[in-house]
């Protein structure tokens, strides 16, 4: 498809960011899976060149240039199979929260260390009894004098061991009625007392990001991280949530383009009975069938990226798009790996770690399920 969404300076970012990709991440891949977790170098290097927050206001270290330049890294990061730097989830999910709804003194205080990879953002919403369901959440925050005093635990936390910086959702009036009305965002920094890191959660995909446990006991707070005012926290996060579904459907897309690329390149030189295996009807009904799955989904998320960037309310149509597009990577990503025959089940063989690391991509950010609820509503059912 001949995109028109992006212009030249758009073309020449994305080859300035695949470059780097393939000398600073790409050779590190393999290590950062033994360990479980990229190395901060990483982030300051993203930082130094540019690559963090490029759309924050210049006052606070950014360029304030438009979404697109983080749609081209969401997409290089697709292509160069990198699941374990969260760049896109730092840049463009919980930074935008620092920028939305903090402060002044707030932003001047974070904001430049974000974008210089000093600052390392996670956000907590997860709990072991509470995921889409955000107003169940038991983490407390109650207030004392300048402070505020944070108990509970939070789980699958994106970000966890290196995060420097973390949203916490919690409940600062456990009486709201109705209780998301109760529910604030508080801002944690790290070496805070009472802020402790758990486990790294073993995973079967996404095995370089770091994924953990953060409890917080009689972690005392200054009251002047707090993120706006006491009990918007809800809505706080319902604004963005629009942003990380578009995300999440821009990586899961960019994702099967690229699935199938691979796989059409092996199909077109892996010989069965004398010939390609492309050259056989099933293969190229398969590869045909997904190309166009892939090119209307495409379509479609390039709108919505452009309706985005116009301040378009698209809650229902990012829902569409984030169970649509990851769904149908799950399907193209494991009708590649057959084509791939015994290799595709092979770990050094790309297929096989895609195979793995998207079969979270329907869960996280709010499953499918969740996503077609708010759908539903959204349509009046």
């Amino acid at each position: 498809m001949d995109r028109k969404i992006f212009k030249e300076e758009h073309d020449i970012f994305r080859s300035a960011f695949r470059k780097f990709l393939e000398r600073e991440v790409i050779p590190h891949q393999e290590e950062w899976k033994k360990q479980g977790k990229v190395s901060r170098d990483v982030w300051k290097k993203a930082g130094s060149e540019g690559f963090l927050c490029p759309w924050l206001e210049e006052k606070y270290g950014g360029s304030g240039v438009d979404f697109l330049y983080s749609v081209v890294m969401m997409e290089e990061l697709a292509r160069a199979r990198e699941s374990g730097f969260a760049l896109s989830l730092h840049s463009d999910i919980v930074v935008p929260y620092l920028a939305a709804f903090g402060n002044e003194e707030q932003k001047q205080r974070w904001l430049p260390r974000c974008v210089s990879g000093d600052k390392i953002t996670a956000v907590a919403m997860t709990e072991p009894g509470a995921g889409s369901d955000l107003q169940a959440i038991k983490t407390t925050a109650v207030k004392d004098g300048s402070h505020y005093i944070l108990n509970g635990q939070k789980t699958f936390i994106s970000n966890g061991l290196l995060c420097d910086l973390v949203i916490v959702a919690c409940k600062t009036d456990q009486k709201a009625d109705p209780p998301y009305t109760g529910i604030s965002l508080i801002v944690v920094e790290d070496g805070m007392p009472g802020f402790e890191r758990g486990r790294k959660l073993d995973k079967i995909g996404m095995l370089s990001q770091d994924t953990a446990e953060l409890a917080f006991t009689d972690c005392r707070v200054p009251a002047k991280n707090l993120l706006g005012e006491e009990g918007q926290g809800f809505v706080f996060l319902m604004q963005k949530l629009q942003q990380e579904r578009l995300v999440c459907a821009i990586a899961a897309q960019a994702g099967a383009e690229f699935a199938l690329e691979e796989t059409i390149n092996y199909c077109q030189t892996r010989t069965a009975f004398g010939k390609p295996i492309a050259k056989f009807q099933n293969t190229k009904f398969k590869l045909v069938e997904m190309a166009t799955e892939i090119e209307v989904s495409r379509a479609f998320t390039d709108r919505l990226i452009i309706e985005h960037m116009n301040g378009a309310n698209i809650i229902k149509e990012t829902c569409m798009a984030k169970w649509w597009t990851t769904e149908m990577l799950k399907r193209v990503v494991d009708q590649c790996l057959q084509f791939f025959g015994g290799y595709g089940y092979m770990l050094e063989y790309p297929i096989a770690q895609a195979y793995l690391d998207v079969r979270v991509q329907t869960i996280f950010a709010g499953t499918t399920e969740i996503m077609k609820e708010i759908i539903g509503r959204q349509m009046g059912l």
